[in-house]
């Protein structure tokens, strides 16, 4: 798969090009699975493949929770917005910031960590936990995987961690859907900004937003391709016009706090 269709510009090319960067470029969510198992084997892979990620300082401050279980992926689907490619994937990863288990490591060595109510741990904990996801989902990609972030497991978090016991000083981050692509699932690769516009060289430049309007139209005529309507813009003001628009999540900071993860 090349530049083009990732930036949906038949001018876009790289210089240099290899497996690794072909399976990147090809990467799309998938939303439709076919019945087959994600098997232990492959399981242990991705984690294996997400445990090989950065972490800071080595805190490794995340945990997963494989939910395979019909049942709970339905309650899980419905705390998610019903999104119903949860419950038909074979496999679905709630990826999890976890400070509980330094908090017990303190406990239990008479210890404290007061640093880990800070909004800075709370932030790397979010951030370790996406980079070891991201590893995750490139990992089931060179396994013949698909896969597909949700985002609204943070809808009811509370929730979330009483589905699944999650200990304090832990939250789900997010969800992750995996199995096998249904290759009838009508579906491509959606292009994205033009580099042009996210890399800047040696200082920000704002001027970069000329190139935004070019991405309106090869995301619009994206869209239509697929029966769907709108450009980037207008879906950015949309998703960010307000405290209406995030399904619940303009209160995380307060739930962060009942489940032990202030931030100070």
């Amino acid at each position: 798969m090349s530049a083009t269709a990732r930036y949906g510009d038949p001018a876009a090319a790289l210089g240099v090009v290899n497996d690794v960067l072909t399976l990147q470029l090809s990467h799309r969510s998938v939303r439709r699975f076919l019945p087959h198992a994600v098997t232990d084997d492959e399981l242990a892979a991705l984690v294996a493949a997400a445990q090989s990620a950065p972490t800071s300082s080595n805190l490794q401050p995340w945990s997963v929770v494989a939910v395979r279980d019909p049942r709970r992926k339905a309650r899980l689907a419905a705390l998610a917005g019903g999104q119903g490619f949860i419950e038909q994937a074979p496999l679905f990863l709630i990826w999890v910031a976890d400070l509980g288990r330094a908090q017990r490591l303190a406990d239990r060595a008479g210890a404290q960590v007061t640093a880990a109510e800070y909004l800075e741990t709370t932030v790397i904990g979010f951030v370790d936990t996406a980079l070891a996801a991201q590893n995750a989902v490139v990992a089931a990609a060179s396994l013949g995987l698909g896969s597909v972030f949700v985002g609204a497991i943070r809808n009811h978090p509370e929730e979330v961690a009483t589905e699944l016991g999650l200990p304090p000083h832990t939250v789900a981050t997010f969800g992750l859907a995996i199995g096998r692509p249904d290759p009838a699932e009508h579906a491509g690769i959606k292009p994205r900004l033009p580099q042009e516009a996210v890399l800047h060289r040696e200082r920000y430049d704002a001027a970069a937003d000329e190139h935004i309007a070019a991405y309106d139209e090869r995301l619009a005529a994206y869209n239509a391709r697929f029966g769907l309507a709108g450009n980037w813009s207008g879906r950015v003001l949309q998703r960010l016009s307000g405290p209406e628009s995030m399904a619940g999540r303009h209160r995380l900071r307060q739930t962060l706090e009942r489940l032990g993860l202030p931030s100070r």
